[in-house]
């Protein structure tokens, strides 16, 4: 959080600094110095649009891997072409070796780790080139840092050659590893060139397991070699099908990129029977490609089964995504997650964010937890209507971060937040569970345990300073609430169109916290600071509870008082004698002016028998004031 300073010396001291005055207030928001830097320099605007000046750096990897199952080895060579969009002469590339996680003198303060899987080692690199010249570097935590002889001019570009080595942990599972001795999740796994931004430069943020990634968008062309008993599943688009797979198992692939049922392309009983692939022995290389993605993964297993389908994504052009499902044979849940799949990405492309699915493929692969990468999806076996649930709350994933280059890393509650939001209002078909799915439910009831704690910290604390249950409820609790809350009070329709504004502002650059607030107060046309202060900046928490209860000329007044300082909804329920009952309903905004309380007056034709305040969609640290009966506090 910035610090506090009087409205004159902060702009003098950014007068100072940056040439025209600031104050520390832009849009009645305070703002952070290095955010005041971008505004002056051009990159950003107040408006929440990408400044003229707006800029970020690119590169196109070609990528040579193979996985050794056996030992589980993985060997790798790679050829990055780096471009610098920014203004300045870079004398220094910083790359990401994430598997040094894994080192006995790794920082791992938020994950444990089997100790079978720590090692002395970590990425063992072999050769640095830069321009063709070797290159000394020099690693620290999970960064490796490459001086650039002569530097790196603006508009220039130079070509980085690494060739690396390392094993993929046994028994370890964050968010990638080896399930069932033979199969593999395969993720942070090439040396990867880190992000240099407008807002810090460098991203140099040290990876220790919890806080997630910020990546540039990138391409990517990756060649994958594996035994022939071994199938894989990539990020982008696979180049050569018809040089690995048998005609039959080729036929269900191609007709399963069309098809609005659900294809079992690999059963039980083909693994059994064998002969999936052209190779019946020895090894294939896979081959694909990747456009403007931030990151690339893959998955190799002997023993998956694979069903996969095509989901309408452009009902404008046609395009379909295809979506598939790849789990290990003793899963329960996952025969129904391609078709979950499907119904997500539909669902996201035509109601909210109601954005076309903008990749051609999405493979949910049964590994462990939950975890997202562009097209990809690594989750656990869960019960049925969890397993939609986490379905969901990953793909949503294409959007924030991926689509829309959120810094997870600093601003995690740009993308968790949504992909808790996003899903609230689908409807699942669940074996043995009711159709109706609402995980709102549960979003304001773990809220509820944890808000208003001394634990609890605000959202726009960056998240790599958050840990253990501070980061869960900044990251995904309250962030949920506010988006849900705010589209409440702005309607469907208008929530819809706001939000998409903002996307289609933002899309493939890097967003940060005042971009998402100034584009929506922009786009409306209205100052939602009274909205974002609490919610984003302060500490706070809800609680509304209900006060006075008077009859006067036949109409019954309500008191409602706002005891918490975070505005939330108004739900009343108002149960008569005979048992009927009426529901009042008002958002967030009749709180805007800051208001302590809220009078419902209305003429009900029925003796009252309780009121009862908010419900459990709401969520509100003190319940015990939320109910009233005449009578009451007199007893």
């Amino acid at each position: 959080m910035p610090f506090s300073f009087r409205k004159a010396g902060m702009m003098a001291a950014a007068a100072l600094i940056f040439g025209p005055a600031f104050s520390q207030d832009v849009q009645n928001l305070p703002v952070p110095l290095e955010i005041q830097k971008a505004y002056a320099s051009g990159t950003r605007s107040t408006d929440g649009k990408p400044g003229a000046k707006y800029w970020q750096n690119h590169s196109n990897y070609k990528i040579q891997v193979e996985l050794d199952p056996a030992t589980r080895r993985i060997t790798g060579s790679e050829k990055v072409v780096y471009t610098n969009n920014s203004p300045e002469r870079l004398q220094n590339l910083v790359i990401r070796l994430y598997p040094d996680i894994f080192k006995k003198d790794a920082n791992r303060d938020d994950r444990e780790i089997d100790p079978a899987d720590i090692n002395d080692d970590g990425v063992e690199i072999v050769e640095v080139l830069v321009n063709g010249t070797r290159a000394r570097a020099q690693r620290n935590g999970t960064n490796m840092f490459v001086p650039i002889q002569g530097g790196l001019a603006t508009g220039n570009e130079l070509t980085l050659d690494v060739k690396w080595t390392y094993l993929i942990p046994a028994k370890s599972h964050i968010r990638e590893g080896t399930y069932f001795k033979s199969s593999f999740m395969v993720a942070y796994w090439y040396p990867q060139i880190a992000v240099f931004d407008d807002l810090q430069g460098w991203d140099r943020l040290d990876y220790t397991g919890q806080k997630e990634f910020y990546n540039d968008f990138n391409n990517y062309e990756v060649e994958i070699t594996v035994p022939a008993t071994h199938l894989v599943w990539a990020t982008g688009e696979w180049q050569n099908p018809e040089k690995i797979l048998a005609a039959e198992y080729l036929d269900r692939y191609k007709r399963s990129r069309t098809s609005d049922e659900v294809i079992r392309i690999v059963t039980q009983q083909d693994r059994e029977k064998g002969g999936l692939t052209v190779a019946k022995d020895g090894k294939h290389t896979y081959s694909f490609k990747a456009e403007h993605v931030p990151d690339f993964v893959f998955a190799a297993s002997d023993t998956y089964l694979w069903d996969a389908a095509s989901a309408l994504a452009d009902a404008k052009t046609g395009r379909r995504t295809g979506v598939a499902a790849v789990y290990h044979p003793t899963s329960r849940d996952f025969p129904e997650v391609a078709r979950y799949a499907k119904q997500c990405v539909e669902y996201f492309s035509t109601y909210l964010p109601g954005v076309p699915f903008p990749y051609p493929n999405e493979t949910v692969f049964n590994g462990s937890g939950g975890m997202e990468f562009p097209m990809f999806v690594n989750d656990g076996s869960y019960p049925h209507t969890f397993a939609a649930e986490v379905t969901a709350h990953e793909i949503a994933h294409t959007y924030f971060p991926f689509y829309m280059g959120i810094n997870e890393r600093k601003y995690a509650w740009m993308d968790e937040g949504w992909a808790q939001t996003l899903p609230n209002w689908m409807e699942f078909d669940t074996p043995g569970a009711a159709k109706k799915f609402i995980p709102q439910q549960g979003n304001a009831q773990y809220f509820d345990m944890f808000a208003g704690k001394e634990q609890e910290q605000p959202m726009m604390v960056p998240t790599n300073l958050l840990t253990g249950n501070a980061y869960t409820i900044a990251t995904y609790m309250r962030p949920s609430q506010a988006y849900t809350f705010l589209r409440d009070m702005l309607g469907q329709e208008k929530f819809k169109a706001t939000l998409q504004e903002y996307m289609a502002r933002w899309n493939g650059k890097h967003p940060m916290p005042y971009d998402f607030f100034f584009s929506f107060n922009d786009y409306l046309k209205e100052d939602l600071s009274w909205y974002w202060k609490p919610w984003f900046f302060e500490r706070g928490y809800p609680d509304l509870g209900i006060g006075e209860v008077s009859v006067k000329k036949g109409k019954t007044k309500i008191r409602v008082d706002r005891k918490g300082s975070l505005p939330v909804p108004l739900r009343l329920i108002v149960l008569f004698n005979d048992d009927t009952s009426e529901e009042i309903n008002e958002t967030a905004r009749i709180w805007k002016t800051g208001a302590t309380s809220f009078d419902v007056e209305k003429k009900f034709d029925k003796p009252i028998k309780k009121i009862t305040l908010s419900g459990i969609t709401i969520p509100d640290v003190n319940r015990k004031d939320n109910t009233w009966e005449p009578g009451a506090q007199e007893k």
